[in-house]
């Protein structure tokens, strides 16, 4: 290693300094043990360093020469949470990671910002975030969606005094699966396991119509899904009800709640009224809640060996469902997003 007259006056200043760094001093003997041709094995007793010390500070200084011999601290990880990283940290976890992942987790937010993963975990806790959730949509492109919106809102919040609001919707394409092999039940540390094997017994649709005022359901299970089951079910609906009783039956836009064999019914019927909820917004139907407890609590994990097991388990659950039945608790928090105040509601 050669050195020039200032370098080397500059690496005797540092190795004899007595108001400098010892790091420093440390530095400048060993490049200038090098310059003199001193071997590695020396220099390590001279210095008590290793081979890995030597190699980095000569490489360091043949690359940007006395430049090179500046210590280079990344500085220590943030410990306090102050308001500029606090935005920071919210800045960075709504931009998404760059590294072709799909979203951040504390741990690799925290590497890339240099910060306590807890840290990280405390600011989304703080302000709600959950980059590990996902939620997805369907949006409504029905031009009359304020209306039928309202219509129905209507019903909710407003009822008729006199008459019957009911929800209406089919769960159809229920699988009757039956586990191949045994069921391993639940025990201390080990949950209930099901073969993965099954065997398919058919399907069958469940008609429901839920009642908004008292939250009592009323099933019917069909093995096809037509229009003549669907007024055969809202033919039994009526005939649970007192005679001429007004009837106001919420359902979705399916093309088998509006064929002719419906229309005529209708009009036999003069005292049921259908509301039709915009395309793509089956959230307005209350059903639909009644529904996801029906999948979760019968459907998803159940047995069943035949479509008639099948159908008298459903049953089963709507009788005892109806003995604990509560109305859904529906409210419209800010009007103002979707729906116009100004709207008329349903009239009656």
């Amino acid at each position: 290693m050669t050195l020039t007259n200032v370098e080397r006056q500059e690496l005797e200043r540092r190795r004899h300094s007595r108001n400098g760094r010892a790091d420093d001093a440390r530095r400048a003997r060993c490049i200038l043990l090098l310059a003199d041709g001193i071997s590695w094995s020396r220099i390590r007793g001279q210095l008590r360093c290793g081979d890995s010390y030597i190699a980095r500070w000569s490489q360091r200084f043949a690359a940007e020469r006395l430049a090179g011999l500046y210590s280079r601290h990344c500085g220590q990880p943030a410990t306090v949470l102050t308001p500029k990283l606090e935005a920071k940290i919210l800045d960075w976890t709504r931009r998404g990671p760059q590294d072709g992942t799909t979203h951040w987790s504390t741990r690799r937010l925290s590497q890339a910002l240099r910060v306590s993963h807890m840290m990280v975990a405390r600011v989304w806790a703080k302000h709600g975030l959950k980059p590990h959730r996902l939620e997805r949509y369907m949006a409504s492109d029905d031009p009359d969606f304020e209306r039928k919106a309202a219509d129905v809102i209507g019903l909710y919040l407003n009822p008729p005094q006199h008459a019957a609001v009911f929800c209406v919707d089919e769960k159809t394409a229920i699988q009757a699966l039956d586990r191949l092999d045994p069921v391993l039940p639940l025990s201390p540390g080990r949950a209930e396991r099901h073969g993965f094997e099954y065997a398919r017994h058919g399907t069958l649709s469940l008609y429901a119509a839920f009642n908004t005022r008292n939250g009592t359901v009323l099933g019917r299970t069909a093995e096809r899904h037509t229009s003549a089951e669907f007024v055969a079910f809202l033919t039994e609906l009526v005939a649970h009800q007192p005679h001429g009783q007004e009837l106001h039956v919420i359902l979705d836009n399916l093309s088998a709640h509006k064929t002719k064999l419906v229309e005529a019914f209708l009009h036999d019927h003069p005292t049921i009224r259908l509301h039709f909820t915009p395309t793509y917004s089956s959230w307005l139907n209350q059903v639909e809640l009644w529904f996801a407890k029906v999948e979760r609590e019968v459907i998803a994990r159940g047995i069943f060996t035949s479509q008639q097991d099948l159908k008298r388990k459903l049953m089963r659950y709507i009788r005892q469902y109806n003995t604990r039945a509560r109305p859904v608790k529906w409210k419209y928090a800010d009007v103002r997003r979707r729906i116009t105040p100004a709207l008329p509601v349903t009239g009656h």
